[in-house]
């Protein structure tokens, strides 16, 4: 080690290894949706030691953040104010730590960053810049508003906070498309000040609030007539009346365009709140699926794993897939795939145990879950995704070619006796061995059982009896504006004999031909609120309303 390094090394606080000036990351959380998130910020949050961010762009950032990472605004260490995040930055600079500085938005069009940079400049404190989406930018595209086009036209770009006389007078007397950043109670001022600067009445104008977040909503009139607009949506006057919002002035804000362009709020079960009671695991694709249908899924676990009982039935099967015991082994879950790959695990073994042993898959989930494990499948149901499918493409015993008659089939300690009985049918002798057990989980918070049993939700999937049964026990029933989907006929039996109405019911017996289901049921309501010229609604929005106590 060189001397230099050595009194580096020395001077720097303890167990920190990095060099004793810090460095800091500006970075841009964006407009709101996380998905907007660079790649090179999710790498600067992962490395970072302090992260310094207001709510907004904490909600957007704190999934990347790596365990241990200081967050002193969200500890409570100080009031979220500019001065406050600019002395925390520097504190934790000159300490040696990796700062990230994270602003909604974009770094380059906030005034109080810029100040930030040029005081760390001052220190000689080094610092890097991770541009994100700008509010305007990003808000004008999900509400279906390009600022260019073919035709070619200027655009400005005003914060109506701070704009002066000879700002609006200039995009007044102009033809330019003006993005206009403002709050929900200014926009009607804003308007009137454009007109009065040149702009005619007629002039188009969208106005969005909430953009790139599931709450968004895009409300497109004149600027002669936004004030109105809002009123008759009862989006004004509004006790949040300070919210942000992006309005877009010129032709391309236009409802005819947006009729075509609107991408996002036409999205078949945009702002819907769906209540997915699985096992959490088991959630995740199935929650980024209706996130892709523009859905807000909330994950209610209503089933806990657990091992068997009694583990000594477990232990003689896996040591028979060893010793040649078995000529097949049957997946029926992907929690049948986890409990043989933990006693693996525990035995030190590993997917070549599997060497000369047909493995079988009830579906292409368990199938995805084996190839995880190294596996492929030899055989996956070509039609329907359950044990019925499964026995359809099984082949008979055969003793001329299947040297063993014997099958493993690791189940949970509920399932379903069909299986079974289908492959003894066939010749085949199983050995049915409860792998897991299935219980039912803890109760929600009292906000989400709330929610259930009062209509805050639009819609819950149902993927078995057994969610059925266990989130009415657990939670309650849901309420009957709520669309209930489910997964198969047995699950759609179940759900009504707790006297629910089923609404959907997937053409396929997979979660993700149950999500599709859900998404055009959604379209379809959205066709026909669009032909009968209604205001298309959440099924939430049609609960009734609680009467107000009255007040002598």
């Amino acid at each position: 080690m060189s001397p230099t390094a050595a009194r580096i090394l020395a001077a720097q606080p303890a167990g920190h290894s990095g060099p004793y000036q810090g460095h800091v990351t500006f970075l841009g959380a964006g407009p709101g949706d996380p998905g907007l998130l660079t790649l090179r910020a999710v790498e600067a949050l992962a490395r970072a030691d302090v992260l310094v961010a207001e709510p907004r762009a904490y909600d957007v950032v704190r999934a990347h953040l790596r365990p241990g990472t200081d967050t002193p605004l969200q500890n409570g260490a100080l009031a979220t104010t500019a001065s406050d995040a600019a002395d925390l930055v520097m504190r934790a600079a000159r300490s040696g730590k990796r700062v990230v500085r994270a602003v909604a938005g974009d770094p380059g069009m906030d005034t109080d960053a810029t100040a930030d940079m040029l005081a760390l400049a001052a220190e000689g404190i080094t610092f890097e810049v991770v541009p994100g989406i700008a509010h305007a930018v990003g808000v004008a595209a999900y509400a279906g508003v390009p600022l260019r086009d073919p035709e070619g036209t200027d655009v400005r770009f005003v914060d109506a906070a701070t704009a002066d006389e000879r700002c609006w007078t200039e995009v007044g007397a102009s033809d330019a498309t003006v993005v206009v950043s403002a709050v929900l109670e200014t926009v009607a001022g804003t308007a009137a000040r454009l007109i009065s600067s040149g702009r005619k009445p007629d002039t188009p104008v969208s106005v969005t609030i909430a953009g790139t977040t599931t709450r968004q909503r895009t409300w497109s009139a004149t600027l002669g007539t936004v004030e109105r607009t809002l009123k008759s949506a009862k989006v004004l006057p509004s006790p949040e009346g300070d919210r942000p919002v992006i309005a877009v002035v010129g032709e391309r804000g236009a409802n005819a365009r947006r009729d075509q362009l609107a991408w996002f709020e036409s999205k078949p079960l945009f702002g819907w709140k769906v209540l997915v009671p699985r096992t959490k695991e088991q959630a995740a694709s199935l929650s980024e699926q209706l996130r892709s249908y523009g859905a807000v899924p909330s994950e209610v676990p209503t089933i806990a794993v657990e091992p068997p009982r009694t583990p000594q039935q477990m232990d003689r099967a896996v040591k028979g897939l060893v010793t040649g015991r078995y000529e097949w082994i049957a997946f029926t879950s992907v929690n049948a795939v986890r409990a043989i790959r933990e006693k693996f695990e525990e035995y030190g073994l590993d997917a070549r145990a599997f060497a000369g042993i047909k493995v079988a898959a009830v579906g292409e989930q368990t199938a995805r879950a084996l190839i995880d494990f190294g596996v492929r499948p030899d055989l996956v149901p070509s039609g329907e995704q359950s044990a019925a499918g499964l026995l359809e493409d099984w082949p008979p015993y055969d003793p001329v070619f299947d040297p063993i008659d014997r099958v493993f089939l690791p189940r949970a300690d509920i399932a379903t006796e069909t299986l079974v009985a289908g492959l003894v049918e066939m010749g085949w002798e199983v050995d049915d061995v409860t792998a897991y057990r299935t219980v039912r989980a803890s109760p929600p918070p009292a906000e989400t059982r709330e929610a259930i049993k009062g209509g805050g939700f639009d819609a819950v999937l149902f993927t078995s009896s057994s969610t059925v049964r266990n989130l009415v026990g657990i939670a309650g029933k849901p309420h009957n504006v709520t669309v209930i989907a489910c997964i198969g006929p047995a699950t759609a039996k179940t759900a009504q004999e707790h006297g629910l109405r089923v609404d959907v019911l997937a053409p396929e017996p997979s979660v993700h031909a149950l999500a599709e289901a859900l998404a055009q049921y959604g379209e379809q309501r959205r066709a026909a609120a669009l032909e009968a010229g209604e205001v298309l609604k959440r099924p939430s929005e049609k609960r009734p309303q609680r009467r107000r106590a009255r007040t002598s």
